[in-house]
């Protein structure tokens, strides 16, 4: 199923997929009884509109009970699998981000404690760990095991980056008898579990197959964030009040700050508004140019010249465009990403080349804390934020939902299918108002040389 950007979504692409009946009672039943919708839940029968405002609601032309509706997150009061035999692994994929370990510990526990399910285990450096040949054992997940995970950073499962055969994940889950596989990763890893769902119809198997994504630059289209990202943008910011008292102290200083980012420029967003100490803030999404008197450079100079210094924050991905391709790298990594110039060091270099060439003195400080931000362990946000998507990714495949990740959208959980949830990118919006916000906060133009 393949979405395109202005392909409008409907009911039919909302609809979860299911492995059959429920009829077994669920041990969560006396909690759900006397639910009804309200504004802090959502039923189990209701559903979550995917438009919210007026001009989208009439856009569709259609009556108020046809609206695209997303199906809610929560305990089912029937479920599909019975808990005293059901087996369920785990396995985490991709680029570290706050939050893994919080959300392998809530899965662990949901499973445990309130559907006591017996058997968890807990694949080894991602899809690697389900493949004989890299030789990796099991991991027993118990409470007790992942009583104190969450205080780490990282994964205690490992990960890894690439494609693994289908086929062979699917050996293996039937020779562990795994009824219920939840994967924990980005974009890359759900198409990954995808292809293992497809295997797993095709062979008729009744194994569900539940997605908790995870991405720190906070590109996953629908939902309102990622887990993890609250914590990488305020380690971030961080970073640029670092940078602001390295610029103010040196004559005509300028502080450089690389921060996450392939394709979206959240978390430069985010730091740079946590902060306010950014005169420019540079993302993919919006292009800009070095040179000419609205140039960025020009633009620079003129800063260090009414306030002494200038601090810049730049998403990975921005300026790829003025990288030559050699530089650039037209290679791609072992998850198909392209691989990028480093427009950090390039931005450095042509800064302090042209303050050079302008006869100013200056000195440029660059930092670049991508690894240190995407190794801390979550901040209490993302904690709760992580143990509410296990609860609900735990409620959705003991009730026999398959193909489908979790996710909040406007505030509300949901369930979200495989392919909608990897049908495009989450990017600023150049002319919305968190853009609106940055220009506002850093004075900086609207675009350089444009």
């Amino acid at each position: 199923m393949h979405f395109s950007r202005t392909q409008a979504v409907t009911q039919a692409d909302l609809e979860i997929r299911r492995l059959g009946t429920s009829r077994i009672d669920s041990p969560m039943l006396g909690l759900l009884d006397a639910r009804q919708t309200t504004e802090h839940y959502v039923d189990e029968d209701d559903r979550v509109l995917l438009d919210d405002t007026v001009a989208r609601v009439t856009a569709r032309g259609v009556p108020v009970d046809r609206l695209p509706g997303l199906e809610p997150c929560g305990p089912r009061r029937k479920i599909y699998f019975d808990p005293s035999k059901t087996r369920v692994g785990i396995v985490t994929c991709g680029g570290l981000c706050p939050g893994l370990n919080d959300v392998i510990a809530g899965l662990v526990r949901t499973l445990t404690y309130h559907y006591g399910v017996r058997r968890i285990v807990g694949f080894r450096n991602g899809y690697q760990g389900f493949i004989s040949r890299y030789g990796y054992d099991e991991v027993e997940l118990t409470p007790e095991f992942v009583r104190d995970i969450a205080v780490d950073g990282g994964t205690v499962l490992g990960t890894s980056r690439g494609h693994q055969d289908p086929e062979e994940i699917v050996d293996c889950l039937e020779r562990m008898h795994i009824n219920i596989l939840f994967v924990i990763g980005g974009d890359g890893s759900m198409r990954g579990a995808m292809g293992i769902e497809r295997v797993i119809a095709e062979r008729n198997l009744k194994i569900a197959v539940v997605g908790v994504p995870k991405t720190i630059d906070n590109d996953i289209p629908y939902i309102d964030q990622s887990f993890g990202f609250q914590t990488a943008f305020s380690r971030a910011s961080d970073s640029i009040r670092a940078v602001t008292v390295e610029a103010k102290s040196t004559a005509n200083g300028i502080g450089l700050v690389k921060l996450m980012g392939r394709h979206s420029g959240f978390i430069a967003c985010y730091a740079a508004l946590a902060r306010s100490d950014a005169d420019v803030v540079l993302i993919p999404e919006v292009p800009f140019a070095l040179e000419g008197d609205t140039g960025l450079l020009a633009h620079l100079r003129r800063r260090v010249e009414q306030r002494g210094h200038a601090v810049v924050v730049v998403a990975e991905g921005a300026g790829q465009e003025l990288l030559e391709a050699a530089q650039a790298g037209r290679s791609t990594d072992a998850s198909g990403n392209r691989k990028l110039g480093d427009i950090g060091r390039f931005l450095r270099d042509r800064i302090e080349e042209h303050f050079d060439a302008a006869g100013v003195e200056t000195s440029v400080r660059y930092i670049d804390p991508s690894y240190a931000i995407r190794s801390v362990p979550a901040n209490p946000y993302d904690s709760v934020y992580t143990v509410r998507l296990s609860q609900a990714a735990v409620h959705a495949a003991m009730s026999g939902r398959t193909a489908m990740v979790v996710g909040r959208v406007r505030r509300r959980f949901v369930h979200i299918p495989m392919p909608l949830a990897v049908s495009k990118r989450n990017q600023v919006d150049p002319h919305g108002d968190l853009w609106q916000a940055v220009l506002e906060s850093t004075g900086q133009p609207v675009r350089f040389g444009a």
